[in-house]
């Protein structure tokens, strides 16, 4: 069986709840001596405000692709058997499961490094959106990790979102705000390895 086929991905519709038990199955193999896996909950308070749910928004398509991307990209880097991931959408409640990655391979280390990679990349950028609901009122949140991204990109790229920005890579463009991001008519290219074209 072919690498894509040890591959799950899968966007839950609202009131769906993750079944973990199913995604460790699925990655479960004889020859894999370690499953390294990752639970995102929703927590019952942020910056000292009391957190009711979670609500996720998606656009589907260019989420399951993107997420698909990024387990390709692990394989490239680690052993990998198996990897399984699910997203719910809608109404998490305090307690519940958003986001589950399951990761199994031969060696542990190639498990656990595989599967932080996968839920940091997942967070830094897949088309998922997040609204945190408060006691109080409730906000739009972005990821530490897609900031994280847009900074680095920033510093690569000079006076990123102010460019169109093109990202020539095997595996499509990356990035916070996509494969191209237009402002005004100038173009810079970065290649591969982060250098810097002109055009």
């Amino acid at each position: 069986m072919g690498s894509e086929d040890r591959t799950l991905v899968e966007i839950l519709e609202e009131n769906n709840p993750i079944d973990l038990a199913k995604y460790i199955n699925y990655v479960s193999a004889p020859q894999a001596g370690g499953i390294a896996t990752f639970a995102g909950t929703t927590r019952d308070t942020f910056e000292g405000k009391i957190v009711v749910e979670l609500r996720y928004e998606a656009y589907v398509p260019m989420a399951i692709r993107e997420i698909k991307s990024i387990c390709s990209s692990a394989r490239l880097s680690w052993n990998i058997h198996s990897i399984a991931v699910a997203h719910r959408l809608g109404s998490v409640p305090v307690g519940e499961t958003s986001v589950f990655v399951a990761v199994s391979a031969v060696h542990r280390a190639d498990a656990l490094d595989a599967c932080k990679f996968v839920i940091d990349d997942l967070k830094a950028s897949v088309p998922i959106w997040k609204k945190e609901v408060y006691s109080n009122g409730e906000i739009w949140k972005e990821n530490s990790e897609f900031m994280e991204r847009r900074q680095e990109m920033g510093k690569t790229v000079q006076g990123f979102c102010r460019k169109k920005v093109e990202v020539n890579n095997t595996h499509g463009a990356k990035g916070c705000c996509g494969g191209k991001v237009k402002l005004n008519e100038e173009v810079t290219k970065v290649t591969e390895d982060g250098e810097i074209q002109e055009t």
